[in-house]
């Protein structure tokens, strides 16, 4: 059972998350779902509410290119995550790959950096991506969440749905043939499917028309090496994949 305190300092997160983002929507001249009359706000249905006050071109009203998305994610605050982060890490690679590997957040190095999957896990990431016979600049690589959670712990529901809809975009922008989720957040995420990794894993899977494929997290990995083999059976069948979509 929570204790008092850690009570409070979720409650506390979560209000901070969202004044965070109600002064973002002002920022980017989006609707709130909401509305004042008197002292007490009303909830604005969202159907009246697009009809209303219809989304700007700028804020995802229209499909963006990576750089655009990049434009429009800016010097992110929507979170607690962009007051305690070194660097935002957006992602990096091709913008037309055929294959994008979606991790959970940035750790230690990549927080440095700026630059997905570059410590010990992202090393192991490289190296699978060769074995696959491919090259890490013609992939492309991201995260869920764009800035490192304190102590790498795991992210939180209001931390993923502020950074989610960048993820989307980055997809839509470069519209791969398929995606690999690591880790059990990855996936989840993509899917909205809170079975285990372990259960996931092993099979296609398929998020707005594009095959998923979840694995184990390269992290995971460094810990248990008995799991690399699922994973290069994992990899394999995206090869497959990527093969017979290319005929």
């Amino acid at each position: 059972m929570a204790t008092e305190e850690e009570v409070r300092h979720e409650l506390t997160m979560i209000l901070d998350s969202l004044k965070g983002h109600i002064s973002w929507s002002r920022e980017q001249g989006r609707p709130l779902p909401f509305s004042y009359r008197g002292n007490k706000p009303q909830i604005v249905p969202i159907e009246e509410e697009a009809a209303l006050s219809p989304k700007p071109e700028n804020s995802f009203g229209i499909m963006l290119s990576l750089d655009e998305v990049r434009s429009e994610l800016g010097d992110c605050r929507r979170c607690l995550l962009g007051s305690t982060r070194t660097n935002l890490v957006f992602g990096e690679g091709n913008p037309e790959a055929e294959l994008v590997f979606v991790g959970e957040a940035p750790g230690g190095d990549e927080d440095r950096q700026g630059r997905p999957f570059v410590g010990k896990a992202g090393q192991l990431l490289t190296k699978i991506i060769e074995a696959m016979g491919l090259k890490r600049e013609s992939v492309y690589i991201c995260n869920i969440l764009k800035c490192r959670p304190p102590g790498n712990r795991n992210p939180e529901p209001a931390e993923i749905a502020a950074c989610g809809p960048f993820l989307i975009r980055q997809l839509q922008a470069i519209a791969p043939k398929v995606i690999c989720a690591l880790g059990s957040f990855a996936a989840r995420t993509l899917l909205k499917n809170d079975a285990p990794i372990t259960t996931l894993r092993g099979r296609f899977h398929s998020y707005e028309g594009i095959k998923v494929m979840p694995t184990f997290h390269p992290a995971y990995l460094l810990r248990n090496q008995a799991a690399k083999k699922l994973v290069w059976e994992d990899v394999q069948m995206i090869m497959k994949e990527l093969k017979k979509e290319s005929r």
